[in-house]
């Protein structure tokens, strides 16, 4: 059995975030039985980001994966040795949530060896980066500036990387309960019903792509 671990950065359960995480687990499912697609709500576990503690660093017993106790430790654990990784968030003010910003620290820092600055991943692994966002395709520079360091890191240390996007997503169900610009929710509507499908096909094919990797 091959393990794909998908790391849902967002709080909202059936939104945007949640629906593209299902359609890429979907696509990595419809390859092969020997494929599982396990997903994590960061939001749903407790913990913080890095505490600078330095016990991935101490002499004699370096770790490569964060030794702090917390809920998320067991999830690093698993992460370690998984075949293929998923990292989803929505784009809140052009970055990531702040739960999966501090998912990024406690992953990468172990890797990072303090002695001679060399990158000690545990495995090595395809990723997708999975966002979704009320910005326009014309405003995704401002959003890669957001993401920029996060994938800088997966991208020099996994090789592998991916990046989908979702934009000028759906924020809310009913429009009429929140102070929007006139006529929002209809401009929302109609990119909608032009583009989600094709983003929810993208987010499939990637799972597919993902999957067809892991097992050739």
């Amino acid at each position: 059995m091959k393990k794909i671990m998908i790391i849902d950065g967002g709080p909202r359960k059936n939104m945007n975030t949640a629906a593209m995480i299902e359609a890429f687990a979907n696509g990595a499912k419809s390859v092969s039985e020997e494929i599982e697609a396990k997903t994590v709500r960061l939001y749903d576990i407790d913990y913080k980001g890095c505490r600078s503690c330095m016990a991935c660093k101490l002499k004699g017993k370096p770790s490569n994966i964060c030794v702090f106790k917390d809920d998320l430790k067991p999830v690093l654990e698993e992460i370690a040795y998984a075949d293929g990784l998923v990292l989803a968030s929505p784009i809140y003010m052009g970055e990531t949530t702040g739960e999966l910003h501090s998912f990024m620290e406690r992953w990468t820092f172990p890797w990072l060896s303090y002695k001679d600055y060399s990158n000690n991943c545990p495995k090595h692994m395809p990723v997708v980066a999975i966002y979704t966002m009320n910005a326009s395709p014309e405003q995704m520079d401002f959003v890669e500036k957001g993401v920029g360091m996060s994938e800088w890191i997966i991208q020099n240390t996994m090789k592998d990387f991916t990046r989908i996007c979702a934009c000028n997503t759906y924020q809310v169900k009913n429009y009429d309960r929140y102070e929007f610009a006139p006529n929002q929710a209809e401009v929302k509507q109609a990119w909608k019903d032009a583009h989600w499908e094709e983003d929810l096909q993208k987010a499939f094919d990637a799972g597919k792509q993902m999957a067809e990797k892991i097992l050739a």
